[in-house]
Formats: structure tokens, C-alpha cells, sequence
């Protein structure tokens, strides 16, 4: 079983694009010490998850494609799916015996008090201009030291810049970082109106 979960691991992320690996190594960065999934390649951050994860590293993974849209990697490879993966802690960790049954992933921040997850930080980063750092310090109260970090730890990727700014937002507000709080933060910011709408339609969810 354990080496039908390594290869079944390392097939998994081949079939990822390169931007998406990279974006799945910085996902992972909440679960596993930043510094190790930087600069893995495929093979080193399959080893990294058996290590970190035994037994559940198939699930660790079908949690981040889910926040990347890769359902279809999860069907291919019949991946255990969980809604949401709490950080730093494998599947069974959160009490639920029965896979991908439990409601909302982190029972403090449910979807139905319009939590924002890792995949709506995204879309909302993928639209984000290249105000970026204005936002984060004038809209989103972050320092400008935090921002220039984040810019240096992911070079040449503004969307990843764009979400990891968002992450230290959603970090710092905790309960608080609802999409309607979001919004409010966003409404006077020089933006993308779709940005207003996408998070106004989550809150109607």
C-alpha cells in the first residue's frame, strides 16, 4: 500500500504543469516548514509528503488540488477528497473518521459565515493589478517590509505575490476574514470591479 501511495503520488504531481507544482509547493507551505517544498523538485516534495504525511499524503495533496481547480486530477487518480485540510495536520487529525464528510474543513471559519478559502484568495489574486502593495498597505493594513519579503520569496510570480498577501490578511484577521470583511477592506481600492462582484457572490452563497 505504501508504495502504491508513492508512485500514485508522484504520478500526480508530474501531470501538473510547472506553474501549478509551483503554485502547489507554495500551498503546501502551511502544512509542511516553508523552507522545505521551495525548492523540491517533484520527486524530493513526494518524498517531503510521505514523510510528513504517512498514509495521507494523497489527501493532503487532493486538498490543494482542489484549491488549484485540478478536480479532474483528483478523479483520474480516485484521490481521497477532503473539502478543506486544516494546516499543518493530516486528514484523520480533525476528529472526522469518515473521509470527506465533514462540512467545512476548519470548523471555526464555516462556508456558511462566508469564510474565505484558499481557492477564493486566488481568484480574487488573479485579478488583483499591479497596485498590489498599495492595496496590501493602504486597504489591508499590512507592512510594507512584510510585502517586500513576499515579493523576494517568489520571484517573477505577481499572482502568487497577490494571494500570499491575501494569506497574511486572512492570517491576521483569523474568524474575522469573511468575504464580506474583504470586501469592505476593497471597496475604495482602485480595482478590478469584478474583484467587488466575485466577493459580493459569496457572500449571497
Amino acid at each position: 500500500m505504501a508504495r502504491d501511495e508513492r508512485v500514485t503520488l508522484l504520478e500526480v504531481h508530474q501531470a501538473l504543469p510547472e506553474e501549478q507544482f509551483q503554485s502547489l509547493k507554495f500551498l503546501l507551505e502551511g502544512k509542511v516548514p516553508a523552507a522545505l517544498p521551495l525548492p523540491a523538485s517533484r520527486p524530493e516534495l513526494c518524498r517531503i509528503l510521505l514523510q510528513r504525511f504517512p498514509g495521507n499524503s494523497l489527501c493532503v495533496t487532493a486538498g490543494i488540488l482542489r484549491q488549484l481547480g485540478r478536480l479532474d486530477l483528483i478523479q483520474r487518480f480516485q484521490l481521497p477528497l477532503e473539502e478543506q485540510i486544516p494546516e499543518e495536520t493530516p486528514c484523520e487529525a480533525n476528529g472526522d473518521t469518515t473521509s470527506g464528510h465533514h462540512p467545512g474543513g476548519i470548523p471555526a471559519a464555516p462556508m456558511n459565515n462566508q469564510s474565505l478559502t484558499e481557492k477564493d484568495l486566488m481568484q480574487v489574486a488573479q485579478r488583483l493589478g499591479k497596485e498590489w502593495q498599495e492595496v496590501g498597505i493602504l486597504h489591508l493594513g499590512l507592512e510594507w517590509s512584510r510585502l517586500e519579503q513576499i515579493q523576494k520569496e517568489n520571484p517573477g510570480n505577481p499572482v502568487l505575490w497577490n494571494f500570499k498577501m491575501l494569506r497574511e490578511w486572512q492570517r491576521r484577521e483569523r474568524h474575522e476574514a469573511t468575504a464580506s470583511q474583504l470586501r469592505s477592506c476593497l471597496e475604495h481600492a482602485r480595482l478590478d470591479p469584478g474583484i467587488l462582484n466575485f466577493l459580493r457572490s459569496l457572500q449571497g452563497n
